[in-house]
C-alpha cells in the first residue's frame, strides 16, 4: 500500500496527445492527476478528466503541482515551457520525451540551482501502452527523487528501470529507438522478399514468431497494426526520423559506429522527402520498395 501521504501526491501532466492522453487518464483513476494542458484545448476536454483537474497554462501548474510530467516533443520544448516559471521548492520536472542526453544533463543543473530536481524518464510502450497504463520507463536522475515519485509512476508503468544519473535514461532510450526502428525496416524488407517469393504473408510472420527472428515487431507491430489491415500504429514517420538522427549524432559524440541506423535514418529520410512525414509509420511497410529504389538513384 502506497504511503498515505505520497498518495496525496499532486501531479500535473503536460502534452495531451497520442501518449500523454493516455498517461492522464491514468493519473487521474489513481487520484493523483490535479491539472493538465495542452495547446489544442479539445485534447483537455476529448479526455473527460474528473471534476476537479484544471486545464490551466504551464505557468498555473507550476503553482499547484508537486510533479509535471512533460509529454512533449523534445527537452527543448520543455525548457522553454518553464521559462518564467518559478514552480515549487523539491518540485519535480519528469522528462518523458526521447531527447539529447546532453540536454537532459543541462536542464537537470538549471533546474537544480532552482531547488527543483529533474528526471529524464524515456517511455517506450507506444500510445497502446500509455493507454493500458503498461509502460516501461528509463529513468536518469536522482534514486531519491525516483522513490518519491514511484506511487505516481506507477500508475502509468508497469516496468522502471533506474539507469543512472539525469541523462542516462534518454541515452539508453536512443539505443532502444535505435534498434527498434531498425529492425522494424529489416522486416519490412524480409517480409516484402517474402512476398516476392509467393509466401503467404501471415505465414511467414507466424514463422518468425515461432522461431529466433521474432521480436516486437514481428510479434505485435505486424500483426495488430499491418497484417490486420488498420495501418495505425499511432506514430508518425517524423517521429521515427527524429528519433534516429538524435541516436546517429549521439553515437557520433561517441565516436560509435552505426551503419545500420544511419541507414535507417538514410530510409526514413527519403519516406520524409517522398511527403510521409505526417503518415502512420506503418505505410513504410507497403511503400518500402518504393522508398528504396529512390534511395538509390540519389545515391
Amino acid at each position: 500500500m502506497a504511503d498515505p501521504i505520497l498518495k496525496a501526491m499532486s501531479v500535473a501532466v503536460v502534452g495531451l496527445g497520442q501518449m500523454g492522453a493516455g498517461i492522464a487518464r491514468n493519473l487521474d483513476r489513481a487520484g493523483f492527476l490535479s491539472g493538465a494542458f495542452d495547446t489544442n484545448s479539445k485534447a483537455f476536454a476529448e479526455l473527460i478528466l474528473s471534476k476537479n483537474v484544471r486545464h490551466a497554462p504551464v505557468a498555473q501548474l507550476c503553482e499547484i503541482a508537486d510533479v509535471l510530467l512533460f509529454a512533449v516533443p523534445s527537452t527543448g520544448v520543455i525548457r522553454k515551457s518553464l521559462e518564467g516559471c518559478a514552480g515549487r521548492d523539491g518540485q519535480v520536472v519528469i522528462d518523458l520525451t526521447t531527447s539529447n542526453p546532453a540536454e537532459s544533463q543541462a536542464l537537470a543543473t538549471d533546474l537544480a540551482a532552482q531547488g527543483r530536481h529533474y528526471l529524464d524518464a524515456a517511455m517506450t510502450g507506444g500510445a497502446a501502452g500509455a493507454d493500458a497504463g503498461q509502460l516501461t520507463l528509463m529513468v536518469g536522475g536522482r534514486a531519491d527523487v525516483l522513490a518519491i515519485c514511484r506511487p505516481a509512476l506507477d500508475a502509468i508503468a508497469t516496468d522502471i528501470f533506474h539507469i543512472g544519473p539525469a541523462g542516462a535514461g534518454h541515452a539508453m532510450k536512443l539505443v532502444h529507438n535505435m534498434i527498434l526502428h531498425s529492425n522494424f525496416l529489416a522486416n519490412c524488407e524480409g517480409l516484402r522478399m517474402a512476398e516476392r517469393a509467393g509466401l503467404d504473408l501471415q505465414q511467414a510472420v507466424a514463422v518468425l514468431n515461432a522461431g529466433n527472428a521474432r521480436s516486437f515487431v514481428s510479434e505485435v507491430r505486424f500483426p495488430r497494426d499491418i497484417l490486420s489491415g488498420t495501418m495505425n500504429a499511432r506514430s508518425h514517420v517524423s517521429n521515427l526520423e527524429k528519433d534516429l538522427g538524435l541516436a546517429v549524432d549521439y553515437a557520433a559524440q561517441l565516436e560509435a559506429r552505426v551503419p545500420f541506423a544511419a541507414l535507417t535514418q538514410a530510409v526514413l529520410a527519403q519516406a520524409i522527402s517522398a511527403g510521409k512525414a505526417d503518415a502512420d509509420f506503418s505505410w513504410l511497410f507497403p511503400t518500402y520498395e518504393d522508398l528504396i529504389d529512390q534511395l538509390e538513384v540519389e545515391a
